[in-house]
């Protein structure tokens, strides 16, 4: 188990904005920022429509865990497993996993004001993905956030 990481992507901020953070637990600072994509179906610039249904191209909320690294479509790209039940265990079925994405930089930003949007998965840049797998690898705790008041009832985690 991955304990010295934990990785949240703040959903609460525009796309725009670097809003993916690599936390080393052990220093007690973040170590990485990022732009990070939210799925096409849950909102232009903000992400504010979530699901945990198949095809639905929405983002998930909740507590991940890190799984396998293989190579994909994306490249390298890293399972993520929900383990919050109704709110993403679907993730797997899903395929929703961290990956490179040339749509997730600043030049998207330049061009249209957010970046591209994902079938749900978090994408981060290309240049940035390789480092974000390396260091989040081996079962460590994702968590995506959004002020979204059906999550922050459902979650058994949270409550």
């Amino acid at each position: 188990v991955n304990v010295q990481y934990l990785t949240i992507a703040d959903f609460s901020k525009p796309s725009n904005e670097e809003r993916l953070f690599i936390i080393d637990m052990q220093l007690m600072q973040v170590v990485v920022k990022s732009l990070v994509a939210h799925g096409k179906n849950s909102g232009l610039k903000v992400a504010n429509n979530f699901s945990n249904q198949l095809s639905s191209f929405q983002s998930s909320l909740g507590f991940y865990v890190t799984g396998e690294i293989y190579k994909g479509k994306h490249g390298a790209s890293l399972e993520l497993n929900g383990v919050e039940k109704g709110i993403n265990d679907q993730a797997k079925e899903r395929a929703i996993v961290i990956h490179g994405a040339d749509y997730v930089s600043n030049k998207y930003v330049q061009q249209q004001g957010y970046i591209g949007r994902s079938l749900g998965c978090p994408a981060v840049p290309n240049n940035k993905v390789r480092d974000i797998i390396d260091a989040i690898q081996g079962a460590s705790c994702m968590f995506v956030y959004a002020p979204n008041k059906n999550y922050l009832v459902q979650s058994a985690l949270l409550n």
